[in-house]
């Protein structure tokens, strides 16, 4: 949130304007909806999945596009060459944050993005014991944001974070590579499950937008979300019943995860968005992470038996 909030203050300021998609962390959300419109920001959230809609949310007074693809916790996704060339032509900065993919499976800088945004706490530390973000961009906006906001804000990590993050970056491609491997057995599993009513995960050609993936990514990630049978209270009894898997809020540990998005990470949403823009009370969005997949898979399973 700290690099989020540096970015967008850097580039828009009161009497300023914001098209963003509207499936976003919580705390993205939450900033938008509420922070930023105090300090004078409008935030116009569509629905990403079309780049027109980007277009046509476009005022005099926007200033920034933002973008989350895949987005937390639905997992559609954004054609980022599409967008990046509604911003050039529009001469708006496209910021992306790419924390669900990492740069070692989306690149959106080579796509046309001018900014992108890393919640480093999750793949790039990889082993959930630190806490940071990441701002890539041109040498003139790093400089612009270090010095005439993030000075003044002061969301600053500690310099042993900083080295977590350095020992995370030593280890980061091989670890996407096998949550990646390790997401698509467990996917499979759960869309053969009669308890699973839904499984969204990018690399299964049940995805909507499994062949945009397929385009501008080079892997699926470690992330899946799935719908119980049975609504919130089936979902509470899984994650109340797994073993193995730790129930928790965060990604991208070498740990399995796992959460409920309505009153967790998505607490932020009203009921109302949260069926907006297709998060299910029923949603379970499950983190993989570096265990041998039979062994989440044998976790699952017992859960599942408990609804």
């Amino acid at each position: 949130m700290a690099a989020c909030t540096t970015a967008v203050l850097t580039l828009c300021g009161s009497g300023d304007h914001i098209v963003s998609g509207d499936t976003l962390y919580g705390g993205t959300h939450q900033l938008f909806t509420h922070t930023l419109p105090r300090l004078g920001i409008a935030v116009a959230e569509v629905d990403a999945t079309d780049p027109a809609n980007f277009e046509r949310a476009i005022t005099p007074a926007t200033k920034l596009l933002y973008v989350e693809t895949p987005a937390n916790p639905t997992l559609v996704l954004t054609d980022l060459p599409a967008v990046a060339a509604i911003a050039r032509r529009r001469g708006i900065p496209l910021l992306v944050d790419n924390t669900f993919c990492t740069p070692v499976l989306q690149r959106p800088l080579e796509m046309g993005a001018d900014i992108v945004l890393h919640s480093a706490t999750k793949y790039i530390g990889g082993h959930g014991d630190a806490i940071a973000g990441i701002l890539v961009g041109s040498s003139e906006f790093i400089t612009r944001a270090r010095f005439e906001t993030l000075r003044d804000i002061g969301g600053c990590i500690s310099p042993f974070n900083a080295w977590l993050l350095i020992r995370g970056l030593k280890t980061l491609a091989v670890r996407v590579r096998q949550h990646g491997e390790n997401a698509m057995v467990v996917a499979k599993w759960l869309e053969k499950h009669p308890k699973v009513t839904r499984v969204v995960y990018p690399g299964l050609p049940s995805h909507p937008q499994h062949e945009l993936a397929k385009r501008q990514q080079t892997g699926f990630g470690g992330l899946i979300s799935f719908l119980i049978a049975g609504g919130r209270d089936a979902g509470r009894t899984v994650m109340n019943s797994v073993e193995l898997c730790t129930l928790a809020v965060s990604l991208g540990d070498v740990d399995t995860l796992i959460e409920h998005p309505a009153t967790m990470t998505h607490s932020t949403y009203s009921e109302e968005d949260l069926l907006k823009v297709g998060i299910d009370p029923a949603m379970v969005r499950l983190s993989v992470g570096l265990e041998d997949p039979e062994d989440i898979i044998a976790d699952l399973a017992q859960a599942f038996a408990r609804i």
